[in-house]
């Protein structure tokens, strides 16, 4: 699936942009005050979406010089109460100097044509609550907060301890 937005192109992920993902992750990971939590690889990467069935899927979004601009990484869900799976978006980013030009629009807009492609009622992803930017461009999109709901995490530690004592 690929769709232009003023000379720009956004498309599915190729085996050759994966190290410019990469770089890409650490760029969002900066922006939200969490590199020395970035674990993955690109080489990890390339696995998960280069798999012979991969569970990992993405969109590149290329500015009008060819170059990445941004991305999105996605995987498939499943609601019990819908009984249809859906779209998760792990990661959306553009780089600064593209920012306001139609390509977070574009990336979320193919992520769409995915899902309603595929018959699946939702896309869904979690917004830190200080990026306002980001929770403004979201609502104007007619996305919404999940507000009666906490997201929980179980690793590390607590998570080990739960796998050896069932």
């Amino acid at each position: 699936m690929t769709s232009v937005v003023e000379h720009s192109t956004v498309r599915s992920i190729r085996p050759e942009d994966i190290d410019d993902v990469d770089a890409m992750i650490r760029e969002l990971a900066t922006y939200e005050r969490s590199l020395d939590e970035v674990r993955g690889t690109a080489a990890d990467l390339r696995r998960a979406l280069c798999a012979e069935q991969p569970m990992l899927f993405g969109h590149v979004a290329e500015a009008p010089d060819g170059t990445l601009a941004g991305f999105a990484l996605w995987y498939v869900t499943y609601s019990t109460w819908e009984g249809q799976h859906g779209i998760y978006l792990e990661d959306l980013f553009v780089r600064p100097e593209h920012r306001g030009s139609g390509l977070g629009k574009a990336l979320l807009a193919a992520l769409a044509q995915e899902a309603t492609a595929r018959g699946y009622p939702r896309v869904e992803w979690w917004v830190l609550d200080w990026n306002e930017p980001a929770l403004e461009f979201y609502r104007s999109l007619g996305a919404f907060g999940m507000d009666e709901w906490t997201v929980y995490r179980l690793t590390g530690d607590a998570l080990t301890t739960l796998a050896s004592n069932p």
